[in-house]
């Protein structure tokens, strides 16, 4: 069950989960007592007419985390906790954690988002893309010059492109200081493609403010904003790329990252969170602290300048990917945890 079965509900829920998601990424929110409670009325209420007989049931994020509550156990619950957990907000922790404790088992990205106040069994495993989707499937050339023509991105500069929802822990301003610097010295166009997600209300406001920052980089084609809800676009911007970009601040896994180097693209992002992960610096990509602007952007020029390292780099990429990350290793951690879980019993 993921937070998007909740786009029925009232958009002061999500207001409110949008507030826990932040805090887990350490932002102080004011924990009201009228949060609390819409919180767990929006959850009794999804649970009415929610009917979990399964063997195994497994939960992801907050949002419908207090789920448990309403049902009788029979069977194992799993937490599967994608943000990073390493330095939350402790009010809004220590009042999550009251529902997290009546799960068997809690699966987060990396060992550093392990919680010694957890006393449940606590399991790192990566997350993984799956090669054959849209997003990810091969794609001739053909095909990706249509999409790009389709969508009004101009193939006469190379492309540096960051595709993450519009949030402030992906920081698209902090992109759009790095594109240019890079400007200065490379002729070459950013396309910032994300969705403003149902769940998300600081989505279009965020934007909004990306929007008129990069007004007149728009208005000269060299910044394409893209909000669509299409994957092959998607597949097609990270194949054409000369670089892909991940500026995040605070970063659970970042999938996108292991979507890039899977189409043998090169990376530049920000060391943190799960990226790391991926990036073997120098080697796969570059890893820079996020709010090091300079740093960004002479990675980038870079790889621009340099095309038999970027090409070495998206060819190291996606052998890492084929190695880690795809959904055949991630469906065999999942058969071994279920039967852990189940012997547990």
């Amino acid at each position: 069950m993921r937070a998007g079965e909740y786009s029925t509900a009232l958009p002061t829920f999500f207001a409110i989960t949008k507030k826990f998601h932040n805090a887990l990424h350490g932002e102080m929110i004011n924990m009201t007592s009228i949060k609390r409670e819409l919180y767990t009325d929006a959850n009794e209420s999804i649970a009415q007419y929610t009917h979990i007989t399964h063997h195994c049931v497994t939960v992801h994020d907050p949002q419908p985390l207090p789920l448990i509550k309403h049902y009788r156990k029979t069977q194992p619950w799993i937490w599967r906790c994608h943000v990073d957990l390493s330095e939350p907000d402790e009010e809004v922790w220590d009042y999550l954690k009251g529902f997290i404790l009546r799960y068997d088992t809690v699966i987060v990205s990396n060992e550093r988002y392990k919680r010694e106040d957890l006393s449940v069994n606590q399991k790192v495993i990566p997350p993984a893309i799956d090669p054959l989707t849209p997003k990810n499937m091969e794609l001739p050339e053909d095909m990706i010059s249509k999409y790009l023509e389709k969508f009004c991105i101009p193939t006469d500069k190379p492309l540096i492109v960051q595709i993450s929802r519009f949030d402030k822990w992906k920081d698209p301003l902090g992109v759009l200081d790095v594109f240019e610097r890079v400007k200065e010295e490379e002729d070459c166009r950013l396309v910032l493609c994300g969705s403003t997600a149902t769940d998300d209300p600081e989505g279009t406001m965020i934007y909004d403010m990306v929007k008129k920052r990069a007004n007149h980089l728009i208005k000269s084609g060299d910044v394409v904003l893209l909000t669509v809800e299409n994957n092959i676009v998607v597949n097609a911007l990270q194949r054409a790329a000369a670089v892909v970009v991940q500026k995040s601040l605070r970063e659970g896994f970042g999938l996108t990252v292991t979507e890039a180097m899977w189409k043998g693209t090169p990376v530049v992002a920000s060391n943190v969170g799960g990226i790391p992960l991926q990036i073997e610096e120098g080697k796969i990509g570059f890893l820079v602290e996020p709010h090091d602007i300079d740093e960004f952007a002479d990675r980038v020029l870079k790889l621009l300048q340099s095309p038999d390292l970027a090409e070495k780099m998206g060819k190291n990429g996606k052998e890492s990917v084929r190695e880690k990350f795809l959904i055949t290793r991630l469906l065999l951690d999942y058969v071994k945890l279920l039967g852990e879980v189940k012997n547990n019993q």
